[in-house]
């Protein structure tokens, strides 16, 4: 791990919720593609759901999955708004290197 990560704790908590939203986010995005094939609808996860997943930080998770697994991709809710949320999130976090926040 490069040693500014390792020196800021800040950081490496960031990096290590990253990652574990990005893994949810997949897990759930996969989940509701192989039920939305069984027309099992009171299985599905409501399309909030994977938005908000999204914009807790598994958005870019969220979104390449989505294009692999070819789910929600005809939705412009998602093909507008994930990448939408991935550039205020780019933002935020640009924002808080910025100011010396991380």
């Amino acid at each position: 791990m490069p040693e500014f990560i390792q020196n800021n704790p800040i950081l490496s908590v960031l990096i290590v919720y990253i990652a574990v939203i990005s893994l949810i986010s997949i897990i759930v995005c996969i989940y509701d593609k192989k039920i939305s094939k069984k027309n099992r609808v009171e299985l599905r996860t409501p399309e909030k759901t994977l938005l908000l997943l999204s914009a807790l930080g598994g958005s870019a998770a969220m979104l390449i999955t989505m294009l692999l697994i070819r789910h929600k991709t005809k939705h412009v809710k998602f093909m507008l708004g994930i990448p939408l949320i991935m550039v205020i999130q780019a933002c935020a976090i640009y924002l808080l290197f910025h100011f010396g926040v991380l």
